[in-house]
């Protein structure tokens, strides 16, 4: 699969396709939105909210949320408020979000299928407790405030910025803000 998108991007980059992107690296709405990974999210929350390339900081990571308070996705945060000047952030789960799903136990069972050894995970286990860090949701408005209050009261984000939290039709696109 890699060797095609190689010989793809080969093409792209010849017949001059990025130039409708082309774009700087500030975002020109001075907005940053946390959401999932999820597949189709892609190109269906940019389209429903109206978004152009180089609009807004998109940070995706499974479920949207923040894991601790200086974990990367605070960090890419912090980055956008400072260096990139967003003001605003929108915090956007979604509609069937597999996260909501996710039990430690079960990761650990396929990660023990796969091979990693019980060694390995209890290493792994001295960094983080993996029952948390492997856990996800039962509850998306509840995750989406916990994520929109965790952001507002992190003591290195600004008070003047706006943070909102939200839970988008992952069929339709549809938002709805949750409060």
């Amino acid at each position: 699969m890699i060797s095609e998108i190689l010989q793809y991007n080969q093409r792209f980059v010849a017949e001059k396709g990025y130039k409708p992107y082309e774009t700087s690296g500030q975002p020109d709405m001075k907005l940053a939105i946390v959401s999932c990974m999820d597949t189709r999210l892609t190109e269906l929350l940019p389209r429903a909210l109206g978004l152009k390339n180089g609009d807004a900081k998109i940070i995706k990571v499974a479920g949207g949320t923040l894991l601790t308070p200086y974990d990367s996705v605070m960090r890419s945060l912090l980055v956008a408020i400072y260096e990139l000047d967003c003001e605003e952030i929108m915090v956007i789960h979604h509609s069937g979000c597999g996260a909501c799903d996710m039990h430690a136990s079960h990761f650990l069972q396929l990660m023990r299928e796969r091979g990693i050894s019980e060694e390995d995970i209890r290493e792994a286990e001295k960094h983080v407790d993996l029952n948390k860090y492997l856990d996800g949701f039962h509850d998306t408005p509840r995750s989406v405030r916990r994520t929109v209050d965790a952001i507002r009261q992190h003591p290195l984000v600004p008070k003047d910025v706006t943070v909102r939290g939200f839970i988008i039709d992952s069929r339709t696109g549809e938002l709805e803000e949750v409060r």
